[in-house]
């Protein structure tokens, strides 16, 4: 506040808050869940450094739970990579093969009706993949 120029009287009153209270909340030490929370930011920047950028929430977690053995959640790792603008690289989609199969040939060339019964038989036959073969 007095960095903004701002008088600390002026402030409280607008704040509705005493001026004692004011600072009393400045010169207070960190609780424990900020100091924790400073060393695991500390940490996840460290686990992101070490990926050259490019680790997000997820790999950066699982990166702190199986490489150190820390217990994070996934609500706390995203909330304190986003108070330290921490992001990874998106996953860029590559495009998918494509195989060129032979299909089979359309021999009723996709017309279906016959004027008589008994006269076009059409079957599929479904392969499923076993440990032997097809």
């Amino acid at each position: 506040m007095a960095a903004e120029g701002l008088p600390v009287q002026v402030v409280c009153r607008l704040l509705e808050m005493t001026d004692s209270g004011y600072y009393a909340w400045r010169s207070r030490a960190p609780s424990p869940r900020a100091l924790r929370q400073a060393w695991l930011t500390e940490q996840i920047r460290a686990v992101h450094t070490a990926s050259r950028g490019t680790y997000g929430a997820r790999r950066v977690r699982a990166e702190l739970t199986l490489g150190l053995g820390l217990q994070v959640g996934h609500n706390q790792m995203e909330m304190l990579m986003a108070r330290a603008t921490i992001k990874g690289l998106p996953c860029t989609r590559r495009p998918r093969p494509r195989h060129e199969t032979p299909t089979a040939t359309d021999l009723v060339e996709r017309v279906f009706t016959r004027d008589a019964p008994n006269r076009l038989w059409i079957s599929d036959i479904t392969e499923h993949r076993t440990s032997g073969g097809f």
